[in-house]
């Protein structure tokens, strides 16, 4: 049985107190006590050399191996749940939001059956706090966290560079600027850290660009004088807005590359011709599920992989 196995396991490290391997046979036993040396390598045997020849050191060995029942109040103990200021409850809640940021899990995620049932198993005595509790206190923490261990980092620099874009979310209507900074730290490691992802409101002009972006320098205590460049589009608002705010920029060279390949292969009719021909049929196969059914069957009767189609 179980327990049977567990007492062999405590009288197996409880008895080795007393014994040691036999360096010139490794299948004995030699007991540090002193009398018999080469003693079967089995428990039973070393206990009863133990008791019949060591009756302080038996009574003393017996006393350690016997297990002991809990209290009343300590299984009472066990079973109350902990409160939210207790330590290991505190620890456990900053693992949970931790791992929601990290892993860009819902809030919601601490309401999910199987995520309750997870925690129940790894801490039975652990309440897990609601929806609303982690998303006012617990997210704000961990922003402040972040957001102070970040300027910590910024003060080891003082030339920066900069990444910035304006995009419109897939998941919401809203637009968006973002500020990334880079820059290398006093032992010459480059560093990066994402500093805004902030809505952007009402119409983009290079004024409005130029304020946001002068909000969030300010944000983060970072003067102008610090910033070494600041890479952008090729957009004519966002080339006109950092040359408002005074900050020196440059576009990406990935984008004008795009830029240029885009401009000269659908300035030829033939290649824009034919796009518009794949997208149409890709399209098709998009907006029909019994089509796409079949044209994985017939990439699977022609020993293809199955692969899914691209817009662009």
């Amino acid at each position: 049985s179980e327990r049977g196995e567990g007492e062999a396991r405590r009288n197996m490290s409880a008895v080795w107190n007393y014994f040691k391997v036999n360096e010139d046979d490794k299948t004995k036993a030699d007991c540090k006590l002193g009398g018999s040396k080469g003693c079967a390598f089995n428990t039973s045997n070393l206990i009863k050399h133990l008791k019949s020849q060591h009756d302080n050191e038996y009574k003393e060995f017996t006393h350690a191996s016997k297990p002991t029942q809990p209290t009343l109040q300590q299984t009472l103990a066990r079973r109350e749940k902990m409160s939210r200021d207790n330590p290991r409850a505190v620890k456990i809640t900053q693992a949970i939001i931790e791992y929601i940021a990290l892993s860009d899990q819902p809030l919601s995620e601490v309401e999910n059956v199987g995520f309750l049932r997870l925690l129940h198993v790894l801490e039975p005595r652990y309440d897990v706090p609601g929806r609303r509790y982690m998303t006012d206190t617990e997210l704000p923490k961990l922003h402040d966290s972040v957001k102070k261990h970040i300027h910590s980092l910024l003060q080891t620099s003082s030339a920066f560079s900069f990444t910035t874009d304006i995009w419109t979310s897939s998941v919401s209507p809203v637009s968006l600027i973002s500020l990334t900074c880079q820059w290398i730290d006093e032992s010459f490691t480059p560093q990066r850290a994402v500093l805004h992802a902030k809505q952007f409101r009402g119409s983009h002009t290079s004024q409005a660009i130029a304020h946001v972006f002068e909000e969030m320098l300010q944000t983060w205590g970072i003067p102008k004088t610090s910033v070494h460049v600041v890479l952008r589009d090729n957009a004519k608002n966002m080339i006109k807005a950092m040359n408002d705010a005074g900050l020196p920029s440059l576009p990406c060279v990935a984008h004008t590359l795009q830029l240029a390949v885009h401009e000269g292969l659908l300035a030829q009719r033939s290649i824009a011709d034919a796009i518009a021909v794949g997208r149409k049929i890709v399209g098709h196969f998009k907006h029909s599920a019994l089509a796409y059914s079949r044209l994985e069957d017939i990439q699977g009767q022609l020993n293809q992989p199955i692969k899914r189609l691209q817009q662009d």
